[in-house]
């Protein structure tokens, strides 16, 4: 279902300069139920959730410092994990997808998204027909790699294919424990991006390598989630300053670390990418 009709988003790679973006305050942010592998270490001390809400508004801060124009959707107590904005929907071109959430714990939240784009007259399709979540796709010009997880089934990767005919789809398996694409694998430009080898197959390293220069994440970084940084556009990054070799390596490449600690929120399994979607790059 299309919703509206003048587009007011544009999103064709993971690396322009971000204009607006989505997000939403981790104002009753909780580990109540584990639903992924990081959780599964925090869930006795859970989430600091004062201190989440300010490390939340550092990194907006930072956003807007940047010229970066940051909508928020309104936080709800019903949903603990709504700072994720990333997996609810994603831009592929002119077209905002609303995505079909696969834990129980936060189904419901496309509909806030729903809401909230037609409070502002933005179009939308709502993928409906299987589950499909944002952090497992990656936009790099006509490549959209799409991660199949137990967030996103091969089924909405086929839609998906219908739906944009003229976009090459590129199914990307990987462990599943790693819960989306964006945890272990990142696109920074048009030739270069972050990696975890050992959540993928040879196969699909070997695919990945003949296009990009690969970026290794270790294990440790892994964990903190080295590879889900946020590229704004001009070689400039959000990573988390713990991340030490990930930085390391991407200034030796020439990109400038805008670093920022949101160590309470990757507590429940998300960092930088996960906390934003992105509405429009130039």
């Amino acid at each position: 279902m299309i919703i509206g009709h003048d587009a007011a988003s544009y999103c064709m790679s993971e690396y322009d300069l971000l204009k607006k973006v989505i997000v939403c305050e981790p104002q009753y942010m909780e580990i109540r139920e584990v639903i992924n592998e990081t959780q599964k270490q925090f869930k006795d001390e859970n989430i600091d959730r004062k201190l989440a809400m300010q490390q939340h508004e550092q990194f907006i801060e930072r956003l807007k410092e940047l010229d970066v124009k940051v909508y928020k959707l309104p936080a709800l107590e019903a949903f603990p994990e709504q700072v994720f904005t990333r997996d609810i929907g994603f831009t592929i071109g002119k077209t905002v997808f609303v995505a079909e959430m696969a834990n129980h714990l936060r189904q419901g939240e496309d509909h806030v998204l729903k809401s909230w784009l037609i409070e502002e007259h933005l179009p939308f399709f709502d993928l409906t027909t299987e589950y499909i979540e944002g952090g497992d796709v990656l936009i790099d010009r006509k490549s959209i790699y799409i991660g199949i997880s137990s967030r996103t089934h091969e089924k909405s990767i086929r839609q998906l294919q219908s739906l944009l005919p003229h976009f090459e789809i590129i199914a990307m398996p990987f462990q599943e424990k790693f819960l989306h694409l964006d945890c272990v694998f990142n696109i920074l430009s048009p030739t270069e991006a972050l990696i975890f080898p050992e959540a993928f197959e040879h196969k699909e390293i070997d695919m990945l390598r003949s296009r990009f220069d690969l970026i290794e994440v270790n294990d440790e970084e892994q964990f903190t989630l080295g590879a889900n940084v946020l590229s704004i556009g001009r070689k400039k990054v959000f990573s988390l300053p713990s991340n030490k070799m990930v930085n390391h390596q991407l200034r030796m490449r020439g990109y400038e670390l805008i670093e920022v600690d949101i160590s309470e929120i990757i507590k429940s399994g998300g960092s930088f990418r996960c906390c934003t979607m992105p509405l429009v790059r130039e």
